[in-house]
């Protein structure tokens, strides 16, 4: 059937070094993001000197003011806002804990007594010829794996809202120097949480591989059968973090409306309004959390179903290790162009003007997929041999490498059309928001029902791109097609939640600058960096369920 062109010693070192890569990649980031001091001398002038020696000068308007009294209100606002998404999160966490503690017992419990808790080996399912590691050994071990995924998963959640609570304030007042400034701080603190997810994932999976293959030895199905309680643990915690955090989110973000708007009639953002700091904090718990719980989820979903695909293929079979790891090998990949994607963005390019934000950020979607189609291309050709035998539903089927290629391109390139759709439909733009804003004229009905029915017509084409990809996918390779495609969309998370992450930076941005009293220029271009956000943001969502679709049609393997 050939052979593959990577040696397992050089799969075994490539993993673990991609995902430390993006760790520090993220680190780095996070670095230059902390240069931005939310501390002022007294005695500072209005300008500062940049990198090259030149001043970069704060607005007109902001001249003469006390520089100290505007960074200190900014280093208070940002404090609140931290402290209460971490109050949230923390309370949330105790019923997660609850929650994880309970289903655990639950997993060991059911998987035990399928076989009465046996300690003898018995015949595996796929292979009666060989045996398997027994009943006890796969209840524990799954117990494990499950738990192991459900605190990365809250970790994740939790670094990124850190992250995001860190960066807002120093937003802000690097928007004092121009939007271009503004950008690259909110876009490198959205980077840090989408590389230190999707490395820490792929790290984390890649050594609970190794730390349980001690124990199976050789049994590769009851190794990768034990491997996907790590992908419930996360799907399990996004359940909590998506849900609860949402609806937080929402119930402060209207009751700061009511409040202020109806009843007060005052601006949005007023610092009169104390549901402000409640909004805020939403947009952190539920916009950013949430979403990187959820993310994390489909992320460890698709992973674990294509190593448990391919452990009963003629990868497992054969003990093709290289091969086994193609699913990781592709999140490596990932890593490495999300990396030098994320260059474009904050060193290659500079932006001078308003409207070159939701472009700049449009680009990272197009040179993301750009380039990971050349990366699939090179993991698909030295990992995978010229041709491989998938078992599944009683069937054989004989699979190329270019196949597989295909199916992981396919979802790729179905995820950009499913984020320019959603910028489309949600983008000040273009048509269809701007029919919505003409529909308020008539009142609100007219709103309800235009906005209803654009929305419908919104899913039509990621319905059918997501379709397509299926349809292709398993016309390939069967059920390891369909997972190894939905890992193909989250190839590219780290620049997805990047991406995503930006929205409630420079939302919080905003806020901050309107409670601090600060001019109405800087509170424009923050304005201005979120509405591109805004939209934007909006594409996260729509990888996130994309990939989910294909996540839950996966899960069929199980059954």
């Amino acid at each position: 059937m050939g052979s593959t062109l990577l040696p397992d010693l050089a799969t075994e070192i490539m993993i673990p070094v991609c995902a430390v890569v993006g760790i520090v990649f993220s680190l780095v980031q996070w670095l230059l993001v902390s240069q931005v001091k939310l501390s002022a001398d007294r005695n500072a002038s209005s300008t500062t000197k940049n990198k090259n020696g030149y001043n970069d000068y704060l607005i007109e308007e902001e001249e003469g003011v006390n520089e100290h009294n505007v960074v200190a209100k900014c280093a208070e606002i940002q404090n609140a806002i931290s402290e209460g998404a971490t109050s949230f999160l923390f309370t949330e966490y105790q019923y997660v804990g609850i929650f994880m503690v309970a289903f655990a017992i639950l997993i060991f419990l059911f998987l035990g007594s399928v076989e009465g808790f046996s300690t003898k080996s018995q015949r595996c399912t796929y292979n009666p010829h060989k045996m398997c590691k027994p009943a006890l050994a796969t209840a524990l071990f799954s117990t494990l794996s499950f738990l192991l995924g459900a605190i990365t998963s809250v970790l994740s959640g939790f670094l990124g809202m850190k992250i995001a609570t860190y960066a807002n304030a120093r937003t802000t007042l690097e928007a004092r120097k121009g939007v271009g400034k503004a950008f690259i701080t909110a876009f490198r603190s959205g980077a840090v949480m989408g590389f230190l997810l999707a490395a820490n994932g792929l790290l984390v999976l890649y050594i609970t591989i190794n730390l349980f293959k001690l124990y199976y030895g050789d049994d590769w199905e009851g190794l990768f059968e034990a491997i996907t309680g790590y992908g419930l643990g996360g799907s399990s915690m996004a359940l909590f973090g998506r849900v609860g955090g949402g609806i937080y989110t929402k119930a402060a973000d209207v009751g700061a409306d009511l409040v202020g708007k109806v009843e007060r009639n005052i601006p949005e953002d007023d610092p009169r309004n104390p549901a402000v700091i409640a909004d805020n904090v939403g947009d952190n718990v539920g916009d950013i959390a949430g979403m990187g719980s959820d993310l994390f989820g489909s992320y460890a979903e698709s992973s674990c179903a294509a190593l448990v695909v391919a452990s009963i293929s003629s990868f497992g079979i054969n003990h093709d290790f290289t091969a086994m790891c193609y699913p990781l090998l592709i999140s490596s990949m990932g890593i490495l162009v999300c990396l030098i994607t994320t260059l474009f963005a904050t060193d290659f390019f500079e932006i001078k003007a308003v409207k070159e934000i939701e472009p700049a950020l449009k680009k990272q979607l197009i040179i993301s997929t750009v380039l990971m189609t050349g990366g699939i291309a090179i993991v698909s050709w030295v990992a995978l041999p010229s041709s491989f035998t998938i078992f599944n539903f009683g069937t054989q089927k004989v699979v190329k490498n270019w196949e597989l290629f295909l199916c992981v391109c396919v979802r790729l390139w179905a995820g950009l059309i499913i984020g320019f759709v959603t910028e489309y439909y949600t983008s000040n733009a273009y048509s269809p928001v701007q029919g919505v804003t003409d529909s308020c004229r008539t009142g609100a009905a007219t709103t309800v029902i235009f906005g209803l029915g654009m929305g419908y017509k919104s899913v039509i084409i990621p319905i059918f791109a997501i379709a397509i990809s299926i349809f292709v996918s398993f016309s390939f390779a069967t059920m390891y097609g369909i997972a190894v495609a939905a890992l193909g969309m989250l190839s590219t998370i780290a620049t997805g939640l990047a991406i995503d992450a930006y929205g409630p930076i420079t939302d919080n941005a905003g806020g901050i600058a309107e409670m601090a009293g600060m001019s109405h220029w800087i509170r424009e271009r923050t304005d201005a960096l979120y509405a591109a956000g805004n939209t934007t943001a909006a594409i996260g969502k729509g990888f996130a369920i994309g990939s989910a679709a294909l996540v839950s049609l996966v899960s069929l393997v199980h059954l």
